[in-house]
Order: structure tokens, then C-alpha cells, then sequence
């Protein structure tokens, strides 16, 4: 038997016990269900049931087996995923597309934390085992900028600094349509679907988001939009414009045009992580990292442009 402290992140709040417990542990739903009911799951010192409602920052203190959980960190290289940076402290990876964070249930594909590893960096313990190093993410389908934590410090340090909001994070999207004001601020709370649980939505009772925005270039059809994160929520960026009815190109989720994506030859939303800037968690210093678009975002970008 072995027991596992896990704080419940943002993603997960309001969640089911047994679901969270499936993607946090890498079990199945079931072996998660059974754990809640023999009363090995604790929520904030309370034993919690499978379904029971979780709530951000709590800290969940599951005994189980230890054969119940699979660490599948699969340390293989990635194929067009570089190494932008890396110092004793941190490694700034470029991501490409079809690449998760770390390992999840039911994701059998590459994973950022895979591809460090099999780089030859070493990664902070800190975290849960299948999350080591990892202080933030990208959807599997966007690319760019991603820094994993190589030291304890460094995942301490960089932890505070997101939850803090000090550290600047632009992407650039090409949205349908034209943003009316073509600069602005977009502040609607987000939460989970309430029909979909792999969705998220704007909601009365979500989290607060905000997103600020200003177009740099527009086209017929579309607009090439730089973001700036405030905060940062599961999807937030794709939800926030979805909900002003201007997704972004190539997002079938949250309800792109099929057609326009077929004529620009995308099959992925067009969302990158452009730019990461923060403070050193070594020294402090200011560090900013930027990462060109990739192929098919610049192949769809030169359409428009040709259009």
C-alpha cells in the first residue's frame, strides 16, 4: 500500500471524485470508484465518495495498491520537438503539434515530458510521478512555447510565478471573422460543460478568465489576432473567442467552419504559444523566448494572404 498527495488543479474543479481520481492517477474510472468506496480517498482530512464534487486547491490523500497505478512516462524522442533552451534550472521546449503535456488516460501519443526525458535532461520530482517537472500546458493540438522545470527550486519558483500570474504569455490566432473592437479585453468566467465533460465553456459560476486581444492583421474571412493571457484555464483562448462567435480557424470543438479549414488545408486549430517570458527561477533575471509559426499555421496563414 502506498499513499499519494495530490493538489487538485484548476482543470479539475467541480469535477467528480472518480473521474478526477482516473486522469490524475492514470487508473481506470472503475479501480477509481472502488478506491472511493473502501474509504481510501480523503479530501482536506474528509473521506470523500466517487461522487463527490472536488474543489480547486484542496488536497486529496488516496492509499491504494501500488500496483493500481501505471507511470507510463514513456521516455521516447518526439519527432519535431526541439530544445530551445536549458540550463541546470529549466528546459523551453518548442512543441509541435500532436504532443500532450504529460501522460493522461486514454492518451496513448508522444508527450512533452517523454520527449525531455529521452533529450537526456533530467526533471524536477516534484509533482505527480506521470507530471514531474511540468508547471504548465499546452493542448495537444497547440504548438509552441512550453518551459519544464528541471530542479526543485525551478518547480517551486515557476508554479508560484503562474499561479501568480507574473509570467507573460502571448499566442497568436487566426479567429473567424473580425473582432469588434478590434482591441480588447475579454473577461467571462469559464468552468466545465455542463453536458461535456471534455469541453469547457463560459459560465455564471466559472473561474475568472481573462484574455486581452488586439488584431494585427485581418482578411476576409479571418483575423490574425495577438493574445495576451491574464489568466490561464483549460482552453481559455479557444472558449473566449467562441464565445464572441469568432473561433479559431480549424477548432471543430468549439465550432469552427469545417469549410474554411478544408480551403486552408488546417486540421488542427490555429493557435500558437508565441512568446514565454518570466523571471529566472536561479536569479531572477528577466528571460523571453519566441518560436516561429510551424508549417501548416504558416502554410494557412500564406493563403489568407493570397486570397
Amino acid at each position: 500500500m502506498s499513499s499519494r498527495f495530490l493538489p487538485v488543479p484548476d482543470g479539475l474543479d467541480g469535477m467528480r471524485v472518480d473521474a478526477a481520481l482516473a486522469r490524475l492517477l492514470g487508473v481506470s474510472r472503475t479501480v477509481a470508484a472502488e478506491l472511493c468506496a473502501s474509504g481510501d480517498v480523503l479530501l482536506d482530512g474528509a473521506v470523500v465518495g466517487k461522487s463527490d464534487r472536488l474543489t480547486a486547491g484542496g488536497l486529496l490523500d488516496v492509499t491504494m495498491p501500488d500496483a493500481a497505478v501505471e507511470h507510463r512516462l514513456d521516455e521516447r524522442p518526439v519527432a519535431g520537438m526541439s530544445a530551445i533552451y536549458s540550463d541546470d534550472d529549466i528546459v523551453v521546449i518548442d512543441k509541435p503539434v500532436g504532443v500532450a503535456a504529460h501522460p493522461s488516460p486514454g492518451w496513448e501519443g508522444p508527450t512533452v515530458i517523454g520527449g525531455v526525458l529521452a533529450m537526456g535532461h533530467r526533471v524536477s520530482t516534484s509533482g505527480a510521478e506521470e507530471r514531474r517537472g511540468i508547471v504548465h500546458r499546452l493542448d495537444a493540438g497547440t504548438t509552441g512555447l512550453m518551459v519544464v522545470a528541471k530542479s526543485e527550486r525551478a518547480y517551486t519558483v515557476l508554479k508560484q510565478a503562474f499561479r501568480e500570474r507574473t509570467v507573460e504569455k502571448v499566442y497568436h490566432a487566426i479567429v473567424q471573422g473580425h473582432p469588434d473592437p478590434t482591441k480588447g479585453t475579454i473577461d467571462a468566467p469559464i468552468g466545465r460543460h455542463p453536458r461535456h465533460d471534455w469541453k469547457f465553456a463560459v459560465l455564471a459560476g466559472g473561474r475568472d478568465s481573462i484574455t486581452h486581444y488586439e488584431v494585427i492583421e485581418a482578411f476576409p474571412a479571418a483575423s490574425l489576432v495577438h493574445i495576451h493571457l491574464e489568466t490561464g484555464r483549460t482552453h481559455q483562448i479557444r472558449v473566449h473567442f467562441s464565445a464572441l462567435r469568432h473561433p479559431c480557424v480549424g477548432d471543430a470543438m468549439y465550432g469552427a467552419d469545417p469549410t474554411l479549414s478544408t480551403r486552408l488545408e488546417l486540421s488542427r486549430q490555429w493557435l500558437h504559444a508565441r512568446q514565454l517570458s518570466f523571471a529566472h527561477p536561479a536569479d531572477g533575471r528577466w528571460v523571453t523566448f519566441e518560436s516561429p509559426y510551424p508549417n501548416d499555421l504558416q502554410h494557412a496563414l500564406d493563403r489568407l494572404r493570397g486570397e
